[in-house]
């Protein structure tokens, strides 16, 4: 397996918690906030290999890194992104900015920039993103020229403009995408370059603490060597190469916050009293506002440490775009909703900015925008699995469902016959989906996308709640058990329920798809549901005294 060992892993994780103690005190954080300011120095003590040196992590041991793997990145990641995310989002960046060099670049260009990033503690910025094209780098404007000397490329002139670029104003060095004679390409410019300007930090909605900035190009000439790999036209290549890897990043960050909420939801709850009686034993509070995005956050932990687990495998698997683009779609809309309900767990007191809960809220939300919005994630993931339900002639989801099936016999507490229910419920929709041709509506392919990934979560969490256990939560194994048991239940009356919804509203021409996805079934599943919601919330009530 790539990666640290546990004990410098637990290490780094060790001396990040007692740094934030320390230093990042919730006072100093709503200050950055309230301040809109972008902290160089703590950025620069983060990366100070004499204190911690966070961004070796992320850099090959060849090149003087710890040669961190996916799973110590979400390791990190979560535990960042609860301490303010607005920090994380600037450590993210120096991450993105090198990702060009580390997968596309030639040995000469990997030896020489990532030794630097390792040596100097570069901040680096990712500067892929324009006004109009957004998130789509095909529809990018930014012209790299070629300049020639005796007949000879010697080096390019970049002009342009890069929009929502972390690390935009403060970075030492960036990575910019430029379409190229031989079309989109990546080149390492440098932060004092001539006609490369910056714009001021924008006013944003949350992650305040980082600093995002617009990038101006006007005739940025850069050597040749500085084309990232040598060939023009890889870099679309080289920016999809690593998804998998960058999403399952994000998605680390919105489970980070999205527990942070949490726990000081629960701890509230805990201190208020209403009506005689704490909050934290009372139904209407925990089975609303803390168990289910508990059992959302923790499917999605579960299937981030799978993805994060086959990226590190010895086999090397590459890409994984369409499971990354799932850990990111669940864990980030579950941080999401997390917070959202947290605040109304603080009543009155969680929309006040004393309360962090209203920060971590403004700061989660854009976890569901960069590195690809839900939208588009939902479109990633609809995409991909369709293609497979088409090629295995259904087979994908419901040989899966068999297998869950099975481990139900040998492990009846997992919630495995719920997640199968989720998963031959899909199989009928999309199944129903190619007869009526139902993905020419737009919307249609998209809903898709939102219930593959509850019922793959839902399927993961099954399968490794009891035989990979997570060690990055204080919750016992029969906790977890009944918060797989509660994502399996919704997941499968998510599928089923809404997944009639939409396609009888696209058009469907099975009048019996109600018995056909098993609904009455479903509906059955859900005995059980309120005494496995009791177990959770007492437990999560001990677990975060």
């Amino acid at each position: 397996m790539a990666g640290l060992d546990q004990e410098t892993r637990d290490m780094i994780l060790d001396t990040l918690k007692k740094y934030a103690e320390r230093k990042l005190t919730p006072d100093y954080l709503l200050k950055l906030d309230h301040e809109d300011r972008f902290p160089q120095d703590v950025l620069q003590e983060l990366y100070d290999p004499m204190q911690l040196g966070l961004h070796l992590i992320f850099i090959p041991e060849e090149y003087d890194g710890l040669g961190g793997g996916a799973y110590d990145i979400y390791r990190v990641s979560e535990l960042m992104a609860s301490i303010d995310l607005g920090v994380a989002t600037g450590v993210l960046a120096t991450f993105l900015g090198s990702d060009p060099i580390r997968v596309g670049g030639t040995e000469a260009q990997k030896s020489l920039w990532m030794g630097r990033i390792a040596e100097e503690a570069l901040l680096m910025a990712y500067g892929a993103t324009e006004p109009q094209a957004g998130s789509d780098l095909a529809a990018m404007t930014t012209k790299a020229v070629p300049v020639q000397e005796n007949g000879a490329v010697v080096g390019y002139k970049i002009s342009g403009q890069k929009q929502w670029i972390s690390n935009g104003a403060v970075a030492d060095l960036y990575t910019v995408l430029a379409l190229a004679p031989g079309g989109p390409t990546w080149f390492v410019v440098d932060k004092d370059t001539p006609g490369f300007t910056k714009g001021k930090p924008e006013d944003k909605h949350g992650i305040r603490a980082s600093n995002t900035a617009a990038l101006f190009l006007e005739d940025v000439y850069v050597p040749v060597d500085r084309l990232v790999g040598g060939v023009e036209g890889q870099g679309l290549a080289q920016a999809q190469a690593v998804f998998g890897y960058t999403r399952l990043m994000v998605g680390a960050f919105g489970l980070g916050a999205g527990w942070e909420a949490l726990r000081r939801a629960i701890r509230y709850s805990q201190e208020r009293i209403q009506g005689g009686a704490p909050l934290s034993q009372k139904q209407g509070y925990t089975h609303k506002l803390i168990v289910p995005n508990a059992a959302r956050l923790e499917a999605a932990r579960s299937y981030i440490e799978w993805v994060a687990e086959r990226l590190d495998s010895e086999d090397g698997e590459h890409g994984l775009q369409t499971e990354g683009a799932i850990a990111k779609y669940m864990a980030t809309e579950a941080g999401n909703k997390a917070a959202e309900d947290a605040i109304q767990a603080h009543g009155g007191y969680g929309y006040t900015k004393e309360y962090m809960v209203e920060k971590i809220k403004r700061d989660v939300r854009i976890t569901t925008i960069y590195e690809g919005t839900s939208e588009i994630m939902e479109w990633t993931i609809a995409r991909d699995r369709w293609q497979l339900h088409l090629k295995s002639r259904m087979a994908y989801y419901n040989d899966w469902a068999d297998r869950l099936d099975a481990l139900h016999q040998t492990q009846p507490d997992n919630g495995a016959n719920f997640a199968a229910l989720a998963l031959r419920a899909l199989s009928v929709i999309l199944e129903r989906c190619r007869i009526d041709r139902l993905t020419r509506q737009q919307h249609m392919l998209f809903r898709l996308g939102e219930l593959i990934a509850y019922a793959e979560t839902a399927a993961v969490f099954a399968e490794r709640v009891v035989d990979k256990p997570t060690t990055a939560i204080n919750l016992d194994i029969p906790t977890r058990q009944a918060l797989a048991r509660i994502h399996g239940r919704e997941a499968a009356l998510k599928v089923a329920a809404d997944g009639l919804r939409w396609t009888i509203g696209a058009g469907q021409t099975d009048p019996d798809l109600a018995n056909s996805l098993n609904l009455p079934g479903i509906y059955q599943a859900q005995a059980g549901l309120l005494d496995d919601m009791d177990l959770a919330a007492a437990a999560l009530n001990k677990a975060f005294k």
